[in-house]
């Protein structure tokens, strides 16, 4: 029988077998607890550059960071169809709605941004994917979006309907956390590639963090409250030499020319 590399030099494109695929990827791969992932944010680790890892990560993949504007409401919709697979789509879309509001209750009055249901220039939708992402890693429950002024996804996975009611509603406290802006706990693997950058100081019990430590606390709604409240103030214009931008939502945007309104304020 042909080994492997005589069968990938025969053909180029042949796949590794699936436990390979997934261990090659475990590097990059962020697992929330045992047997779930999350694909919104990347693998990181403890003290990039030296950092401290007990403190709020904010993204700046863009070589600056995207906060939210001030006074933004987020409009969203379910995408067409989405919820034609359900026996009761019209139960399925209440129910799917109230599990999304406790998620956003649990931030309190530290969410940057309020959310109205609106099919009017909507900025994000919800997708109830119609088949899971599973692989020996994990499987997905959920994704979301980090803010700019595109329109996005939220992404739901069936399998998040098994787990019990508690992990639902941490599983969606955590993506609407990367919609806030938020990266995972630890800074990325790859700096270069997609940095992020830290503000503010908790302990490792964050729900941004992954397993027994992935839990919402105060500390997290007050770094996040006193993130933004100081950059709207204009008290911080940058994180670690990084500058903030803030950016409006889609709906937002003059329609003439589609560019993304974004004001700097460092």
């Amino acid at each position: 029988m042909a080994d492997t590399k005589t069968m990938a030099a025969a053909n180029p494109l042949a796949l590794r077998d699936a436990e390979a695929r997934a261990e090659a990827a475990s590097s990059h791969v962020h697992i929330i607890r045992p047997g779930v992932r999350c694909i919104t944010d990347k693998r990181g680790h403890a003290t990039p550059n030296g950092g401290s890892p007990f403190e709020l990560v904010v993204d700046a993949s863009e070589g600056f960071i995207p906060l939210w504007a001030q006074d933004v409401t987020l409009r969203w919709q379910f995408a067409d169809g989405t919820l034609a697979q359900f026996q009761n789509p019209t139960a399925a879309g209440a129910a799917i709605e109230q599990l999304f509001g406790e998620a956003l209750v649990e931030w309190g009055d530290a969410a940057p941004v309020r959310f109205s249901k609106n099919t009017d220039a909507w900025d994000f939708e919800i997708v109830i994917k119609g088949a899971d992402d599973c692989d020996p890693n994990g499987c997905v429950l959920a994704s979301a979006f980090f803010p700019d002024a595109g329109r996005h996804k939220l992404y739901i996975y069936p399998i998040l309907f098994h787990q019990p009611r508690d992990e639902q509603v941490a599983t969606l406290v955590h993506e609407i956390g990367h919609a806030f802006g938020l990266r995972h706990f630890f800074a990325l693997l790859s700096e270069q590639s997609a940095p992020a950058k830290i503000f503010g100081t908790h302990n490792k019990f964050t729900i941004m963090n992954y397993g027994d430590a992935s839990k919402l606390t105060a500390a997290d709604r007050s770094d996040l409250k006193k993130l933004y409240e100081l950059a709207w103030s204009g008290h911080l214009k940058k994180i670690k030499g990084t500058p903030i931008k803030f950016v409006k939502p889609y709906h937002d945007l003059p329609k003439t020319d589609g560019a993304l309104a974004i004001a700097a304020v460092g």
